[in-house]
């Protein structure tokens, strides 16, 4: 297949390093020869032809910036077949033969239904919460992380000055990767995970224990989809006599200048894909093992199960008096 024109978009949540994936792609596909179309607001975008021609300069001076200079949205329209005809009719129309496609599952199971129809899509891993499966590492955890430090490294002074008990929510509505890692990083004294059954009385208990050897301040990490972090905070407080003082992060991981870390992966990426849709290859998904960029099949990707770090949690719980 002579590929001379691709698309690329970003899709769903932003995610720290989705520019520097952008700029790669252009550029990439740029040496080849080829001709590239930004698609904005991810499906949307495909669908109502919202796009524009890139090239070298374009994404000149986007590495550093968070967010996606393209924009991004969810688009139900997309989930039916009805919207699936329609991005491929516009990329049909504008000469569109391969798209690169960053974002998560969602996005990725949109790809695959528009390689299903014709046009090949490989997608990329653009999600803090690092909870794609098929590999290990994705494009904006590794800055999400560190601004989930920074925020609570400072939370913490204002803990210690009033031996108080900061309940921290970071994001991660179904994966606790954010949480364990900044947990561990932050000195936390628990955390609390999807992947892990917890009792409150056992954090109760842990502060108790650790108040005994002279400690009187505190870090509890919640992930996001652990919910109810003010009442966690209520109740610690209840059964302590600490004052404890709920923290939700929120969308501030989101943003921020992207980490070397998720520049220079996101970057590795973009350029791989851009190598196989010169190859005509789609339906893929590419991905990080043993830090080696790697790629997959979009359906077993999918098919993948994450599990959390037994181990590094294990290390957490020891350490964390």
């Amino acid at each position: 297949m002579d590929v001379k024109t691709i698309g690329v978009l970003t899709s769903g949540g932003d995610a720290p390093g989705m520019n520097a994936a952008v700029r790669s792609v252009v550029r990439s596909a740029s040496k080849k020869g080829m001709r590239v179309l930004g698609v904005r607001r991810g499906y949307n975008g495909l669908i109502h032809g919202d796009m524009v021609e890139m090239d070298m300069r374009s994404v000149s001076d986007i590495i550093q910036r968070g967010g996606t200079i393209l924009y991004t949205a969810r688009c139900p329209e997309f989930r039916y077949e009805e919207g699936i005809l329609k991005a491929k009719k516009t990329c049909e129309e504008v000469g569109i033969d391969g798209m690169v496609v960053i974002g998560g599952d969602g996005s990725f199971r949109g790809a695959a239904d528009l390689s299903a129809r014709g046009v090949p899509c490989v997608g990329l891993p653009g999600t803090i919460d690092n909870d794609i499966a098929c590999t290990e590492y994705t494009i904006g955890y590794d800055t999400a992380m560190n601004t989930a430090v920074e925020m609570v490294d400072k939370l913490r002074d204002t803990a210690q000055s009033h031996d108080r008990c900061s309940v921290v929510e970071v994001m991660g509505r179904h994966a606790g990767h954010i949480a364990l890692n900044a947990g561990i990083a932050c000195g936390a004294t628990y955390i609390l995970m999807p992947e892990k059954k917890y009792d409150l009385d056992d954090i109760v208990e842990k502060m108790k224990l650790t108040q005994m050897s002279g400690k009187h301040h505190f870090i509890i990490m919640v992930a996001e989809g652990i919910g109810n972090t003010t009442e966690i905070a209520n109740y610690i407080e209840s059964k302590t006599g600490i004052e404890s003082r709920a923290t939700i992060l929120g969308h501030v991981q989101r943003g921020g200048n992207p980490t070397v870390r998720d520049r220079v992966v996101a970057s590795q990426m973009g350029h791989y894909a851009v190598e196989l849709l010169s190859k005509g290859i789609g339906n893929r998904v590419v991905g990080m093992q043993n830090s080696k960029i790697v790629d997959f099949d979009i359906q077993e990707a999918l098919s993948m199960k994450k599990t959390i770090d037994e181990d590094l949690y294990q290390v957490a719980y020891d350490i964390s008096f």
